[in-house]
């Protein structure tokens, strides 16, 4: 009755903290650019590729705006910098992860 061990931290898998970790460790960057005929993105960067679509999903819906995400970045149509920290914030992040430039 062994149960599977994380080859990362070598807890038990049921007690691993390893995604949480380094989920935290991760800077998250949040800034607007100007696009053709002046249109304001906001872009944000730092967001791993396993849960950036769902979170460029989430934050598209309660933002009612449109967005993608490409190259490692979500792009938002409109600037949201400080609703999408907020958001962040709610959906588990640190807010001390979270720089607005």
């Amino acid at each position: 009755m062994s149960e599977e061990i994380c080859p990362v931290c070598g807890l038990p898998k049921s007690l691993c903290v390893c995604k949480v970790i380094e989920r935290e460790a991760k800077i998250i960057k949040i800034s607007t650019t100007l696009r053709k005929f002046g249109k304001p993105t906001t872009i944000i960067e730092g967001i791993d590729e396993k849960s950036a679509k769902s979170v460029s999903k989430q934050l598209k819906t309660k933002l009612a705006c449109g967005g993608t995400y490409k190259k490692g970045k979500i792009e938002l149509q409109g600037d949201h910098k400080i609703r999408t920290k907020q958001l962040l914030k709610e959906m588990g992040y640190d807010e001390d992860q979270i720089e607005i430039s």
